[in-house]
């Protein structure tokens, strides 16, 4: 009787604390809110900052932050007028290049994103970062981490929130933050991990169409990047990211109505 009542208990807890992603519509897992994340990201991030190399006085790191204030304008503006504002409330926006061969870039809730050296080469120009820039922070509006953080929580049997989470078990709640924020990852959690990708290139082609980069360069980006990284890229069935053939027909599908934020945007 005290299982089957906690099993509906779970169940309603869930479903009240069902959210949508903005723009996509799909329902999600929320019982973390941004004013218990967004501090535990801005710290871990500052963490990383102090302990890397970041490059800001060049040419590909004044891009990096060029790109990411563009596209952050044209999504903050764009969520506004269709009243998904509060989806963006506590972010403070911070675009940094940190020195690093590995091929990569992220952006931790709140706005705050990496890009590592190795991967500017692929990039090759300023409308390539913004293929990867759209991407990145469509994980953060759509609050992926957040999301991702809720699963752990519940799988582990914290149902109250971070802070009590973190009265109950700091350890395992920081490892679950850490996980959530893509510093580490279980075989459990790939497949949902996917669905994130697809819906961060599906938002991000958007994204960086309404900041006037046209997005037909984005199947080019990911072809590059394949290229690559081929002989390093892991198995797909252990891969977090989608195969490149399968991200490639996705945007593909979607081009006509990102297309049509890249045309308005370079009329206004």
């Amino acid at each position: 009787m005290i299982r089957k009542i906690s099993i509906l208990f779970l169940i309603g807890l869930i479903t009240y604390s069902c959210a949508k992603v903005p723009l996509s519509g799909r329902s999600q897992l929320s019982l973390v809110g941004n004013s218990e994340i967004l501090p535990m990201s801005y710290e871990q991030y500052s963490q990383v900052l102090a302990e890397s190399k970041v490059v800001t006085n060049t040419s590909e790191g004044q891009m990096v932050a060029r790109v990411g204030r563009r596209i952050a304008d044209a999504v903050s503006k764009y969520m506004t007028e269709r009243g998904y504002s509060n989806a963006l409330e506590g972010f403070q926006w911070e675009f940094n290049l940190i020195e690093s061969e590995q091929i990569n870039a992220w952006c931790m809730p709140g706005g705050k994103v990496a890009f590592y050296t190795g991967i500017m080469p692929i990039c090759k120009d300023e409308t390539g970062v913004a293929v990867v820039m759209g991407h990145e922070v469509a994980h953060a509006v759509a609050s992926h981490a957040r999301e991702r953080m809720s699963n752990g929580l519940v799988l582990n049997g914290l149902l109250g929130g971070v802070q009590v989470a973190m009265g109950q078990n700091p350890s395992l709640t920081q490892n679950i933050f850490l996980q959530a924020v893509g510093y580490g990852g279980q075989l459990g959690m790939l497949s949902f991990s996917r669905k994130h990708e697809l819906e961060a290139d599906q938002l991000g082609l958007d994204f960086m169409a309404l900041a006037g980069y046209d997005p037909r360069q984005a199947p080019a980006f990911w072809e590059r990047m394949n290229a690559g990284a081929s002989g390093n890229r892991p198995p797909d069935f252990l891969s977090t990211h989608p195969g490149p053939n399968r991200r490639i027909d996705e945007l593909n599908k979607q081009m006509p109505k990102s297309m049509d934020y890249y045309e308005k945007s370079n009329k206004q």
